[in-house]
């Protein structure tokens, strides 16, 4: 059930940085993601020494702490059956991440982002992403809404 959550995001597989949920309550979620080595953000980024752009390690983490948390939580809220098609659209209003760590090509992470509100439509988590060894990368507060858009196109 908790992987099934993923077919509601609104993302195309070049962009979508969650492969796995292992945990999804209304107040944590835990998934993963393995950074692809031939991942369109490495050509450039730095030629002959690819590292992960903090602009990427924070789209996963708002991704698996953030989207999918509040997709489930608008689910649930409405009472929907997860195989509902709907048109859900993420929108990040606010972010705060300190980075510790380089992530590179190849390596695995995992997102554990804590709930510490949602209410009228906006939620806000504590979101850590760790490194295969369980070592902080980066952490942040992150602050988002999550909209029902009639029409939305995938």
């Amino acid at each position: 059930m908790k992987n099934s959550i993923l077919n509601h995001l609104p993302y195309k597989s070049s962009f979508r940085f969650v492969d796995n949920i292992s945990r999804l309550t209304e107040d944590e979620v835990i998934g993963d993601f393995t950074l692809k080595e031939d991942a369109f953000f490495y050509e450039d980024h730095f030629a002959g020494n690819p590292v992960t752009p903090g602009v990427i390690i924070t789209e996963i983490m708002a991704q698996i702490g953030l989207v999918v948390m509040g997709i489930f939580l608008i689910l649930k809220d409405a009472n929907l059956d997860l195989g509902d098609e709907s048109d859900l659209f993420p929108l990040l209003t606010s972010t705060d991440v300190s980075f510790f760590k380089m992530v590179l090509p190849g390596q695995k992470v995992t997102v554990v982002s804590k709930k510490q509100y949602f209410r009228f439509g906006k939620l806000k988590c504590y979101v850590e992403l760790l490194d295969e060894t369980g070592e902080l990368v980066a952490r942040g507060m992150f602050s988002g809404i999550i909209k029902h858009v009639d029409g939305f196109k995938k």
